[in-house]
């Protein structure tokens, strides 16, 4: 049978098998009665071996329609360990699948005809063995005989379809399926997975970040919700990646085993700190002012901070946006004190010529009287907080308002102490998270940001953290892993491969993750972002621009299953469209009645192909995925389906604190309020 036909005729009854087992008969009918058939001995040997070469051949051309019409309804089961996952240094595994053409869009459509249905769904007899299960739940006697219909074996009649719901002949109208991978160049340009909750992104993460373990790179992995399979599995692959040593975790929600960060302690130019607090704020409207304003209060605290030697932090900021008064006279007394020895005379003489009985000038009034005297004004740090101690207090108040409970939220509780950390308490043995030295010395991160307790906080530490990398991805780019220092490196190091994985990443995502994207690529940054619509991106940013950015700027896009259709558009619109064809039946029939040339009637029947331009896939075909399988968008255009296989956990020992994590977070996944 060709298969290079128009149509090729695969949802039709296995006819081959016949031909076979009557070729088969034959041969042993030869054989066995070889006295009956008169054929000459020197022929025989060579009529049974085609007889039966024959048979094997039509036989394999009917197991394949078999195998087809069987793979509409089942997969075969896809499961690897960790040790079996293929990992290379230069592509990166996705899972099983196939490039999808026109052939594969031509059999799908031919499978929504009325009389093909029965291919895709499930017969009778399973529908009523479903139905059954669920009326006979609750009678003991009945129900025993319903575990036998739930028998996984390929002899029951009644055995269930895997819980993945979805329709299974999307992936297998494929004859074959192969192992699906880009390279890591390609990855460079970014990865976005998108779909529905539960459907496998998680899971699929995992197969990404073990990979990238066992690769040796740089991981953080961003999660706001707190996925403690997800924790698990990292740390199981750091382990038999010998990376155990390497791996780091910073939890929101069990700030006594997570390590420490300050998200405003790092950066390359003092007015991030103001950028990562204030964009936190609403910027909208009426608010944007008052944003403004914000931005530049705490861009004069961190400024001061800086100029004295100190580290900005939450804490510090939240307790001098409200006394300024105390942060310029600290200011003031170390600036004048590297400028005038005699300082303190100064001041002691001023104070006792300008008290009265009644008032005594304070010290703060003395030393800005000393700027004035000196003429020193030209100091910009001292400029700004001056002139915002001027403010009247209650105006001062109201413009600031918004800054007040975002950073009451950053510093109340336990993970105030991770997020304003002393650096000198040395009783304090959690480390300090700081990305440079996490990326020279090739770490494994975990961050849980617990969203589902305080997501104002998550946002705006993941923010924070968005923002941090995206100057340590300057830093890198310009001054290299070493600054420069590093004796046994050339200035053409090569910077390490830093895989951000953003799980969630809409909950979290503000104006940074925008550079991270567009201009960290050079410093080594490879982002793989998840997240459930689109419409979640463009409510987060505000803008259907900022979203167009995101979009415009990543290359790889893995589609699970997903219902709204604008994002789903974002996939099909930027695929073409090919021909689908359709059999017409055609008959027609004419009588003559005066008979010429003796015909008086005339009938023909015949079958037409009727061709139509369609997409190569539809909005109902990505809504109808099973769990765990996805369209991906690779190598520019090009469209594949794939599955990816199903974990096989391994078992191995994980230290009490992490084990104590675990358990922690699966108990707030299970109660999360």
């Amino acid at each position: 049978m060709s298969m290079q036909k128009p149509c090729e005729a695969l949802l039709r009854p296995v006819l081959e098998w016949l031909t076979s087992v009557s070729a088969w008969a034959v041969t042993y009918f030869i054989i066995r009665f070889s006295d009956f058939f008169i054929i000459p001995s020197q022929y025989k040997k060579w009529l049974i071996v085609g007889l039966f070469v024959f048979g094997c051949h039509r036989f394999k051309q009917g197991y394949r329609i078999y195998r087809y019409q069987r793979n509409l309804k089942r997969m075969p089961i896809y499961a690897v360990t960790s040790k079996e996952l293929p990992v290379s240094n230069k592509k990166l595994f996705l899972g099983k699948g196939f490039l999808w053409t026109a052939q594969h869009t031509q059999r799908l459509r031919d499978l929504d005809l009325s009389y093909n249905l029965h291919f895709k769904y499930p017969s009778a007899l399973k529908n009523w063995a479903r139905q059954k299960e669920l009326l006979w739940e609750q009678k003991p006697l009945l129900k025993r005989i319903t575990k036998l219909f739930k028998i996984d074996n390929c002899l029951n009649p009644f055995r269930p379809y895997p819980e993945l719901g979805g329709e299974p002949c999307i992936h297998g109208i494929s004859d074959k399926e192969e192992n699906i991978a880009i390279n890591l160049v390609e990855r460079a340009s970014h990865l976005l997975v998108l779909g529905l909750p539960g459907v496998g992104k998680t899971r699929f993460a995992e197969i990404l970040i073990s990979q990238d373990i066992r690769r040796g790179d740089v991981v953080i992995v961003l999660d706001p919700k707190g996925d403690a399979d997800l924790l698990r599995r990292m740390y199981i692959e750091a382990k038999l990646a010998g990376r155990e040593e390497d791996f780091m975790v910073f939890h929101l929600g069990f700030p006594e085993v997570s390590c420490r960060y300050n998200p405003i302690g790092n950066f390359t130019r003092v007015t991030e700190v103001a950028n990562r607090i204030s964009n936190q704020l609403p910027g909208s409207g009426e608010s944007a002012a008052f944003k403004e304003f914000g931005w530049q209060f705490i861009n004069s605290i961190a400024m001061a901070l800086v100029a004295m030697g100190e580290k900005p932090d939450y804490q510090k900021m939240k307790f001098y946006i409200t006394k300024l008064d105390v942060l310029l006279e600290r200011y003031l007394n170390f600036w004048l004190s590297q400028i005038d020895p005699q300082l303190e005379n100064w001041i002691s003489d001023y104070i006792k010529e300008k008290s009265t009985e009644n008032t005594k000038p304070t010290r703060l009034k003395a030393l800005t009287a000393y700027v004035t005297e000196h003429q020193l004004n030209q100091n910009s740090i001292f400029d700004d907080l001056h002139n915002a101690c001027r403010y009247d207090r209650e105006y001062f108040s109201k413009i600031t308002a918004s800054l007040g409970p975002l950073l009451k939220k950053l510093t109340t509780g336990k993970s105030a102490e991770l997020l304003s950390p002393d650096y000198e308490n040395t009783h304090d043995d959690r480390p300090i998270l700081d990305w440079l030295q996490v990326i020279r010395n090739k770490k494994i991160v975990y961050v849980g940001l617990d969203a589902l307790t305080d997501p104002v906080v998550a946002a705006a530490v993941g923010n924070a953290m968005f923002s941090d990398l995206v100057s340590v991805a300057g830093r890198l780019y310009k001054f290299g892993l070493h600054d420069g220092f590093n004796p046994s490196s050339s200035w053409q190091e090569t910077l390490p491969r830093i895989c951000v994985h953003s799980d969630e990443f809409n909950e979290i995502i503000g104006d940074e993750f925008i550079p991270l994207l567009n201009k960290a690529r050079g410093a080594g940054f490879t982002v793989t972002a998840y997240t459930q619509t689109w419409s979640d991106v463009e409510a987060r940013l505000g803008s259907a621009a900022k979203a167009g950015q995101v979009a415009g700027n990543i290359g790889t896009v893995v589609m699970f299953r997903c219902k709204e259709a604008a994002t789903v558009e974002m996939l099909l619109n930027q695929l073409p469209t090919v021909p689908i064809l359709r059999i017409l039946p055609a008959s027609s029939a004419q009588d003559t009645p005066l008979g010429a040339d003796d015909t008086y009637y005339q009938s023909s029947n015949e079958d037409r192909f009727v061709q139509s331009d369609q997409r190569l896939i539809e909005q109902n075909d990505v809504l109808n995925l099973p769990k765990g399988q996805a369209f991906c968008l690779l190598e520019g255009g090009k469209l594949y389906k794939l599955r990816m296989p199903l974990p096989k956990h391994t078992e191995i020992d994980i230290p009490n604190d992490i084990a104590t994590l675990v358990l922690g977070m699966r108990t707030k996944q299970n109660n999360p309020l």
